[in-house]
């Protein structure tokens, strides 16, 4: 069978459970796989545990899964713009892994890359080291951080083909190429589906390896997190 499925839920078909760990590309709301998530909605699944940047906000992106009592716990960097986060976390609902965003992009880097562990100064002697090893090197105090890995990743793309090679556009690369290559399957949807060989090998940023299952995303809402706006000076 093909990479290629019809839709959202097709392509998560078989693959979602209760109490599994999903990451999903995107940072706030630019590069975020809306359709999949939309789809994890549909399916009811609860008890999940997300790795992501942020959560959305209310009502987008993982905010509906929040809002539906879908995800357990967030692995994240901050709570960003969503105020049902900050009060699911708050008020014990909601457990929340908080990492420097750095940190949190190498521990993916590195789940994907097979390495188990890595040692940083990020964190040293914050809330962030408690419980973890902390280790001196050349004079300078670190402290071991876990690499992630998920039962499954869900990214999204501006281009692919029908083989699962990826082309990101500008800012939207973000977690994506990360979470691609961490998740023991990974679900893209892109915006443009394209036959095999009909771009440059070398503009591919998510080779097909890594990718299982592909969708041509129906909508995308595209929102922004904020607007802000200035006026406009007189000549």
């Amino acid at each position: 069978m093909g990479k290629v499925y019809d839709d959202a839920v097709g392509a998560l078909a078989g693959l979602l459970r209760d109490d599994m760990t999903i990451m999903s590309g995107g940072f706030g709301l630019c590069g975020i796989p809306e359709n999949l998530i939309a789809a994890i909605r549909l399916s009811g699944v609860k008890g999940l545990t997300f790795i992501s940047n942020n959560a959305g906000i209310d009502g987008f992106g993982l905010g509906i899964l929040l809002e539906n009592g879908q995800i357990r716990k967030m692995v994240s960097s901050y709570v960003g713009e969503n105020k049902l986060f900050a009060q699911l976390y708050l008020s014990g609902q909601l457990e929340v892994e908080f990492n420097p965003q750095g940190t949190l992009a190498e521990r993916i880097r590195a789940g994907g890359a097979g390495v188990p562990a890595f040692f940083t100064r990020t964190g040293v002697g914050t809330q962030v080291a408690e419980g973890k090893e902390i280790r001196e090197f050349d004079g300078q105090i670190y402290v071991m951080e876990r690499g992630l890995t998920a039962d499954l990743a869900i990214v999204k793309a501006q281009i692919g083909d029908s083989e699962g090679n990826l082309i990101y556009r500008k800012t939207a690369r973000n977690f994506n190429p990360l979470m691609a290559m961490a998740g023991r399957v990974t679900v893209a949807e892109v915006e443009e589906l394209v036959p095999t060989d009909s771009f440059d090998g070398d503009r591919v940023h998510t080779p097909a390896v890594f990718v299982q299952r592909v969708i041509k995303g129906a909508v995308y809402e595209k929102r922004i997190e904020q607007r802000t706006t200035r006026k406009r000076v007189a000549a």
